[in-house]
């Protein structure tokens, strides 16, 4: 059999970085992997040049045209492992300290905001200030013409800002009382499921660490903008940045997700699992243009081992593990947690299938 170019093999050049090789063997692997129709000795083929070009020291022997350890013939294969949830075993949640997040701070020190933005202080300020000068000429002697007519037009400009000031305040008042009759006080909406257990979890690091965040909503069972379905498990509102979450119990390992939305588990497209998040993603923000919107799967071991992810995101959506998820996405919704916009939070509320019981809410 001819000896193959790894490099021609990979379709790169031979200065070609490891970001270059890593994509192009992402890009074959899904078409070249049994799974998807390929045969098991290219995919063990593609496989050995990929860990070849992609280790410094086996690259520069190779390309020294030091033979490099061919692929293993294929033994007989054994029997296949069936790789099945522990019943007993229960993952862990997010047990971070509060004190080593560096937006807690925003939890203690901030207020929580109004759901009416209001004109503010200084314009009053100013209204009270421009009605003392204006007062002025009323103790001076009698003026001329031209000065009266002058102050009259202030005074006259002066009365009509202050009427619609005053506007202002009542209808914010109203809008605020109308907001707290239909939201009241609430933070949580919907109610989250109790299994699959990754959803409990979810639901928990939730209130317990973002919920926390001034301004901050968390929605439990969610359907998408066209559907009637709860098609997402949990959403958190922060202003105007919205994430959307899917908890997911998956085999240990290391995750990431491509720019094509790929999900790849130990660098093999992973056949485990599916995610409704990247049509929700781009739903969301079609039914919501001003808002910044992106998914996480949040995952858990569905047994004993290590899971990792790369939070690098494909198409709005990132792989994450709970202690990243609080950091990383605490860290996004803190820079716009200082409002409520009413209207997006009456929009996203719409979504929720379904409300805990009176008695239980």
């Amino acid at each position: 059999m001819a000896e193959v170019d790894y490099y021609e093999l990979l379709g790169v050049r031979r200065d070609a970085s490891v970001g270059e090789i890593k994509s192009a063997y992402r890009a074959l692997a899904k078409v070249m992997h049994p799974d998807a129709g390929g045969t098991a000795g290219t995919f063990r083929l593609l496989k050995a040049a990929y860990e070849t070009l992609v280790d410094s020291r086996k690259r520069a022997e190779y390309d020294l045209g030091e033979p490099a350890a061919a692929p293993e013939s294929p033994r007989p294969r054994a029997r296949r492992r069936m790789y099945r949830d522990e019943p007993a075993y229960t993952p862990r949640g997010c047990d971070l300290p509060p004190s080593s997040l560096s937006w807690w701070h925003l939890t203690k020190h901030q207020p929580r905001i109004g759901y009416v933005r209001t004109p503010g202080h200084a314009p009053a300020a100013a209204a009270l200030v421009g009605g003392a000068l204006l007062a002025i000429p009323l103790l001076l002697p009698p003026l001329s013409t031209p000065v009266l007519v002058t102050w009259l037009t202030l005074l006259v400009g002066a009365l009509a800002a202050t009427a619609v000031l005053l506007r202002a305040y009542v209808t914010a008042a109203r809008g605020h009382k109308a907001a707290l009759a239909e939201f009241g006080e609430r933070t949580v909406f919907g109610e989250a499921d109790e299994e699959p257990v990754g959803e409990r979890l979810t639901a928990e690091l939730l209130v317990n660490y973002l919920a926390r965040l001034p301004g901050a909503r968390v929605f439990h069972g969610l359907s998408r903008p066209g559907s009637v379905f709860a098609d997402i498990d949990h959403a958190v509102l922060c202003g105007h940045r919205l994430v959307l979450v899917e908890s997911k119990l998956w085999l240990p390992g290391h995750y990431e997700i491509d720019e094509d939305g790929s999900i790849w588990r130990n660098e093999h497209p992973f056949r485990g699992g599916t995610t409704n998040l990247f049509a929700a993603v781009a739903a969301f923000q079609d039914h919501l243009p001003d808002v910044d919107v992106r998914g996480v799967l949040l995952l858990y071991p569905n047994r004993r081992g290590r899971l990792t992810a790369d939070d690098t995101p494909g198409l709005g959506v990132s792989a994450m593990v709970p202690d990243q998820f609080v950091r990383d996405i605490g860290d996004w919704l803190s820079v716009d947690c200082a409002t409520v916009d009413q209207r997006v939070l009456r929009a996203v509320r719409a979504r929720v299938i379904r409300e805990p019981d009176a008695a239980t809410a």
